[in-house]
């Protein structure tokens, strides 16, 4: 079986702009092989060093000519093809005996790299892979800090090798433009840039991503001091034109949105939601629902205890009554027994009449629960909290009655805790009145989370025990059903 050839591209000089793959790649090769000038030093091997190993087998491909003349009948371009028949002869020898060969090119091994050469010889008769490596272009483009093009501009890439009107024509007629292959064509290139009237646009990087990266005006240089690895630079003209004003400030128009960050974790959150939080200056909330949204510097973040919703919505307003972008987190969906309402009722008050609020939606623990469980709410259904915190038992076994006679399905919120343990077991017995003991029920816990757990009983053999704050429960009506598999659903036709 015939070895594997890797053309890989190690960038334009900085070991780190490496890419994971080549850099695996290099590591684990049987020959890596790279290109040199008679005097022996690679560049491409230079920035590979840190991930070459022992006992590796090196091939030079050393140049037989680089800017000089040649004897060689052929004149330069034959006694290259010569050179490159035979180093892929030297590769071609490894491959067949099971090696795998990495060949390392200088920024991308297809754009104007030696390796394509290779590439052409082997790659019709060998398994052969190319992984794409950073551009000087883009190497360049960095080190001046200029976009290349932007929008519908059309960038042209241009060797220093063509003529000087050709240069010329090309540049005229073109938004933006690399010019590769200076050193000795750089004179030519530079009246070119001139004679297009372009000149005062354009950049000079030289060794863009090495220590000796240099980056000037392309008039100010010494045509003297110009090596092959250099090119000029004409960047998108939108880039150069644009003067950018001061980032905006909050400190203009404050806003408060009220935010639902689902049942558990990044997953469940909506980009709407995202983007509000992203936007946000501030963070208000209950401390654990705080602490689920990533630290971020520039953001402050405001934590308050679970009971004190009002001041809570009070202390959001203010901040964005002084200018800030205020997020108020909330679990599940802030408009179900969550932060929006308290922030609505405090937001009608007439100080912060001027304070604009929205509700961004999240997915609420009911639809995590039913998600789970396969599809309870498929009909007609209600939410109900079991707290009587903030209303009286009375109203709540009002609601259950009338919901149970009425055969809808029903979510029930905040069914136990540990300072509320009698509720669940009265609320079953209310419901028993009116659902036979088979009716299905589910109980979700930490939906989302990373203890999370679904449970499918019956409504005659609910456990209270089993249940806790964070869970929430879903009993069905007399047409939700359960599969053999454990599959809860309610039709959407009534029996």
């Amino acid at each position: 079986m015939s070895g594997r050839l890797y053309g890989v591209g190690v960038g334009p000089g900085d070991p780190e702009l490496v890419t994971v793959k080549t850099a695996r790649l290099i590591a684990e090769a049987d020959v890596v092989a790279y290109h040199s000038a008679r005097h022996g030093r690679s560049i491409a091997r230079r920035i590979a060093a840190p991930y070459l190993r022992e006992g590796q087998v090196e091939e030079p491909l050393v140049y037989p000519v680089t800017t000089e003349t040649t004897g060689h009948p052929g004149g330069y371009q034959g006694a290259l093809d010569d050179f490159y028949a035979d180093c892929a002869a030297r590769l071609a020898e490894h491959l067949d005996a099971g090696r795998t060969v990495v060949v390392l090119s200088e920024g991308d091994p297809l754009f104007y790299g030696s390796y394509m050469h290779l590439h052409k010889r082997l790659a019709p008769h060998y398994p052969t892979e190319v992984v794409p490596g950073v551009t000087s272009l883009s190497a360049a483009s960095a080190a001046a800090g200029l976009p290349l093009v932007e929008r519908d501009e059309v960038l042209t890439v241009l060797p220093g090798t063509l003529p000087a009107d050709e240069l010329a024509r090309r540049l005229r007629d073109t938004d933006a433009a690399a010019v590769l292959k200076l050193g000795r064509t750089f004179p030519k290139v530079r009246q070119a840039l001139d004679d297009a009237g372009r000149l005062a646009d354009a950049h000079y990087v030289e060794r863009a991503a090495s220590d000796a990266e240099r980056v000037l005006p392309l008039g100010e240089v010494d045509p003297a001091d110009v090596p092959y690895m250099s090119l000029a630079l004409l960047t998108s003209p939108a880039g150069t034109s644009f003067t950018a004003p001061a980032p905006a400030r909050p400190d203009g128009e404050g806003s408060v949105a009220v935010v639902g960050l689902g049942p558990a974790g990044r997953p469940w959150l909506t980009p709407e939601a995202q983007d509000a939080l992203a936007a946000a200056t501030d963070l208000v909330g209950y401390g654990p629902y705080v602490d689920r949204v990533p630290p971020n510097a520039r953001q402050r973040r405001h934590v308050s205890g679970n009971r004190v919703e009002a001041d809570r919505a009070r202390h959001a307003l203010k901040l964005a009554r002084d200018g800030a972008r205020v997020a108020v987190v909330s679990s599940g969906d802030p408009g179900v027994f969550a932060m929006a309402t308290a922030v609505l009722e405090v937001a009608d008050e007439e100080e912060f009449a001027d304070v604009p609020v929205r509700v961004v939606p999240g997915l609420t623990a009911a639809q995590a629960v039913a998600s789970r469980a396969g599809a309870p709410l498929g009909h007609d259904f209600c939410v109900l909290s079991l707290s009587d915190i903030l209303k009286p038992w009375e109203a709540v076994a009002r609601r259950i009655t009338a919901a149970a006679e009425a055969d809808l399905v029903m979510a029930f919120y905040n069914p136990s805790s540990s300072r509320r343990k009698w509720q669940l077991p009265a609320a079953r017995d209310l419901l028993l009145e009116h659902r036979s003991p088979d009716t299905p029920v589910v109980i979700g816990r930490d939906v989302g989370g990373p203890e999370e757990s679904v449970t499918v009983t019956t409504l005659g053999d609910l456990d209270p025990e089993r249940v806790d704050m964070r869970c929430l429960l879903i009993v069905g009506s007399s047409a939700t059903r359960v599969t053999d598999r454990g599959v809860v659903y309610t039709p959407r036709r009534y029996p």
